[in-house]
């Protein structure tokens, strides 16, 4: 009996309909991956407090700053897999999967100690308050001790998207997820141990995500197949997943400082302000992943066309993730807060909460669309294999704008509506300049031919 296959054949066929094939899964897997994390603010929201919502709550944009490096990397491992795929070159195919996951390892163990050192000090620099800051502390130390695990699944995951496999990601993240919802539930009702249960059924699930994948990997036919005896760092492929994966993370270090210096900025009006925009932030990530599916799905489409010389397939895909994500963003931001009067109360039974929760969603999740366009060209250009540059345009366009509206604008006008509305301004401008540099690269890179980057 023939093994089914998980693959889809990127360089062949109908596009569209193999887009949303694609798609699909990593939307469901990122809608999943949130709707589990707004257990964890659920949980502690309704169970333990305002106080140990917001010591949860203000911890993503740190998380993200101090992870965003590492899981830069693990985009350089989508790029680079697929190219070869597409290119039919095997061995290189299984020198960068081996390369890719031991250096998962590597960073996990990193930002572990990165964790138990840093994290209370930086909490301090970004100004949270006395009552939520020991919370916050201890969260993050039992947070950062699952960093292996959640390396592992990440440069994993994208290995197997890389291959066009998008289902098995999203079945192991279920069952990472309902593992993590009942741990919460035991741990902070049962057990009363607040954020630090929270912290703990994460890590716990983390672990088992990771180790579903590696078996995946690990039974995998062909070229991405693991092998624990060929487990090592191959010189030549870590320098090239480094050139294409470090743009990423450094763009999203710096889109995470600007985040956290917005981070900092709500958090000057009170843990009630901090709580409501927990809340609206966990709602608006929803559309964000939804969105974020179209960058992933170009990536690994481009990338595997590009590594074929399948060029006329390249322009429909790019043209195919742009509508597609333009719906997307509409429906869903729109969508957001229209229903924020009743999602916001899943989160909180305040009053105060949810008016501050609906203010953010008036002017971050209704133009969400724009971050859509800015994102999916971003994975477009990174699938041709250039990184450095749309790493620029974004930190110039996006972080560079938010910090200098921080420090100018935001002074004088010390409101929450003036702080959101720097995020849709700052997108508008960082998609117009992506699709610039985007006609000229479509004009300048040949069929067949690779950029420096690969």
């Amino acid at each position: 009996m023939q093994k089914k296959s998980h693959k889809i054949d990127m360089v062949h066929g109908a596009i569209f309909p193999k887009l949303v094939v694609f798609a699909i899964p990593v939307m469901l897997s990122g809608f999943l991956q949130l709707l589990f994390n707004a257990a964890d603010v659920i949980v502690v929201g309704r169970f333990a407090g305002e106080n140990a919502l917001a010591a949860v709550g203000s911890t993503s944009s740190l998380v993200n700053l101090l992870v965003n490096l590492f899981l830069g990397l693990s985009v350089g491992t989508n790029v680079m897999v697929a190219n070869y795929t597409g290119a039919g070159e095997d061995d290189a195919v299984s020198k960068t999967v081996h390369t890719a996951v031991m250096t998962a390892l590597i960073s996990g163990v990193i930002l572990i100690f990165v964790g138990l050192f840093f994290t209370k000090p930086m909490l301090v620099l970004m100004g949270s308050p006395q009552e939520v800051l020991p919370l916050s502390a201890i969260y993050l130390k039992i947070y950062f001790a699952g960093m292996p695990a959640m390396m592992v699944y990440n440069f994993g995951s994208a290995i197997l998207r890389a291959i066009g496999d998008t289902k098995r990601p999203m079945i192991y993240l279920i069952c990472a997820g309902f593992l993590n919802v009942g741990l919460n539930l035991i741990f902070v009702i049962v057990f009363h141990l607040s954020v630090m249960g929270v912290a703990l059924a994460t890590t716990i699930s983390q672990v088992l995500s990771a180790g579903l994948v590696l078996e995946a990997l690990r039974k995998e036919d062909g070229a991405c197949r693991l092998e624990l005896k060929k487990l090592r760092v191959y010189p030549d492929k870590l320098k090239q997943l480094i050139r294409i994966g470090l743009p990423a993370g450094m763009q999203g270090i710096v889109f995470s400082i600007s985040n956290v210096l917005i981070q900092s900025s709500i958090n000057s009006f009170g843990h009630i302000a901090m709580a409501g925009s927990t809340a609206a932030a966990s709602i608006e990530g929803f559309v964000y992943v939804s969105m974020n599916s179209m960058h992933q799905t170009a990536i690994s489409f481009i990338s595997q066309n590009y590594g074929a010389g399948q060029w006329d397939r390249i322009k429909k895909i790019a043209l195919y993730c742009l509508g597609m994500v333009t719906v997307i963003g509409l429906v869903m931001g729109i969508g957001a807060y229209a229903g924020s009067g009743l999602f916001l109360t899943f989160y909180s039974d305040k009053p105060e909460v949810i008016a501050y929760g609906m203010e953010r969603l008036l002017y971050i999740a209704t133009p969400y669309c724009i971050c859509g366009w800015m994102d999916t060209m971003v994975g477009i250009i990174r699938g041709l294999g250039y990184s450095v540059l749309p790493t620029i345009v974004s930190l110039i366009g996006a972080c560079g704008f938010r910090i200098v509206w921080i420090y100018s604008i935001f002074i004088y006008i010390h409101t929450l509506p003036c702080l959101f509305i720097s995020y849709p301004v700052s997108w508008l401008l960082t998609a117009a300049a992506h699709a610039t540099c985007l006609f000229f690269i479509i004009r300048k890179v040949k069929p067949g031919q690779r950029t420096g980057a690969m």
